[in-house]
């Protein structure tokens, strides 16, 4: 099974550390906006609704969090 894209609105985590901005993997934002392929700006909100990081992010520092079952063709 291959890599699903991301896409804007998809939830996803981060999937390496990133400490000068406070910011460590497996925390969760969601694509706010497609900047270029494979480039999403992300948005990480804490449990009160706070948007805590906004950056721009590669695809390949993100892992895509799935919330149903995928479909193997």
């Amino acid at each position: 099974m291959g890599r699903e894209p991301i896409k804007l609105l998809d939830v996803v985590a981060l999937n390496e550390d990133l400490p000068k901005r406070g910011l460590w993997r497996g925390q969760v934002g969601t694509t706010v906006e497609v900047l270029a392929p494979d480039v999403f700006e992300v948005e990480f909100v804490d449990n009160d609704g706070r948007t805590y990081a906004t950056l721009a992010l590669k695809s390949d520092q993100l892992l895509l969090l799935r919330h149903q079952p995928v479909e193997v063709a």
